[in-house]
C-alpha cells in the first residue's frame, strides 16, 4: 500500500482533517473532540497515515483545506473539483457519491432523489442513506446535503451527530427542494454557533 498522510487543521466547527496517497485525498474528518480524540479515529480510520508538516503539504492539500475552512465560516466556495482517491469502493456507491459531489452549497436533496438520479427506485433510498452512511470523504463528498423526504435530517453518521448535520447546513443557509423558491432557508434561522470549539 502506497504511503498516506494526515493533517489536522482548524475550522469554524472545530478541529478537521484531511488523509491523502499518492492519487489525491482519501479521507476527511468532522471534528472529533479534541486533538487527542481527533488523532486516535484518524489511526483507527486510517492505520499507518503519518502526519504530514506544514511545508510538506501538496498543493492541493493546502487549497483544499483553505476551500473548507471557507466553507465552514459560510463563505460561498466550490469543493466539487477539489480530486479525490475514490479508487476501490462498491460502484454504487460511486455513483451515489458522484451525485451528491454535484449537490451545490445552498441546497439538498432527498435520499429519494440521489436514487433516482442514479436510476435507481426510489425505494432504493435506503441504500442510498447507507453509502453515506459509509462516505470516506464528508464535507468534499457532502452527505450532510442529504435530507430524508419528510424534509428531516435522515441520519449522520460524524460526531455530534444531526447537530452537525444541523449546523452545517444553517452555515450554508440550506434549503430543501420543495423550499428553494421561499425565503432564505430551511435552516436559515438556526443559531450557527460556529465558533471552535
Amino acid at each position: 500500500m502506497a504511503t498516506r498522510a494526515h493533517i489536522l487543521f482548524d475550522t469554524a466547527i472545530g478541529a478537521c482533517a484531511l488523509v491523502w496517497g499518492p492519487d489525491g485525498i482519501v479521507g476527511a474528518q468532522l471534528p472529533e473532540g479534541g486533538p487527542e480524540q481527533a488523532g486516535a479515529r484518524l489511526a483507527r480510520r486510517f492505520p499507518g497515515a503519518m502526519a504530514a508538516a506544514e511545508h510538506d503539504l501538496p498543493p492541493v492539500i493546502s487549497e483544499a483545506r483553505a476551500r473548507i475552512r471557507a466553507l465552514m465560516a459560510g463563505e460561498a466556495v466550490d469543493i466539487a473539483d477539489i480530486p479525490l482517491d475514490l479508487a476501490g469502493l462498491d460502484p454504487f456507491a460511486l455513483q451515489v457519491y458522484a451525485v451528491t459531489r454535484a449537490i451545490p452549497r445552498g441546497e439538498t436533496l432527498t435520499y429519494g432523489t440521489v436514487a433516482g438520479r442514479i436510476g435507481a427506485p426510489k425505494e432504493a433510498a435506503r441504500a442510498v442513506g447507507q453509502a453515506l452512511g459509509h462516505n470516506p470523504i464528508p464535507i468534499l463528498i457532502p452527505c450532510h446535503r442529504v435530507l430524508a423526504a419528510s424534509g428531516g435530517t435522515g441520519g449522520f453518521s460524524a460526531r455530534g451527530g444531526i447537530d452537525t448535520k444541523f449546523r452545517i447546513l444553517a452555515i450554508e443557509q440550506a434549503r430543501t427542494e420543495a423550499d428553494r423558491a421561499q425565503g432564505p432557508g430551511l435552516f436559515g434561522d438556526l443559531p450557527l454557533a460556529i465558533q471552535p470549539r
